[in-house]
């Protein structure tokens, strides 16, 4: 059964915009959003001292969204916010809001599941990241 939603601050990372992932609108391509949400992702994970690479498993994406609120254009400086919003057995859900100064521009989602490479099968997550996860949703103030 999943762990209910956050209700603490959330990890914010801050990056600006790459020309190389604007399309001929000039604004960002719908698909590299996703690259600036894993980015924070990864270091949003770091900052809980867990980092992918753990052996004999993947953790794939079986679920990902994006709504583009404002432009987001070249060399726009933006946060994004990471928060994880669900812990199942095999899975998480990370939410993302990515602010141009303190204005939605985007939000999104992933789920990521916990696979075992050699059977392609979901598996329980590891039990340091479940530990490390499940302290960052409980010990947060209500």
């Amino acid at each position: 059964m999943p762990i209910p939603m956050q209700r603490h601050a959330p990890f914010r990372f801050q990056t600006r915009i790459r020309f190389i992932d604007t399309d001929a609108s000039g604004r960002i391509h719908y698909t590299a959003m996703f690259r600036y949400f894993e980015s924070a992702e990864l270091e949003y994970m770091r900052a809980l001292g867990l980092l992918y690479g753990t052996a004999g498993i993947a953790l794939p994406r079986v679920h990902v969204e994006c709504d583009f609120v404002l432009a987001i254009v070249y060399d726009d400086l933006v946060d994004i916010e990471v928060c994880l919003t669900k812990l199942g057995r095999s899975s998480i859900r990370l939410d993302f809001r990515t602010l141009k100064g303190e204005e939605l521009a985007a939000r999104g989602a992933v789920v990521i599941v916990c696979m075992d490479k050699k059977t392609q099968r979901a598996v329980e997550l590891p039990a340091e990241f479940r530990k490390v996860l499940a302290a960052e949703l409980r010990d947060q103030p209500a």
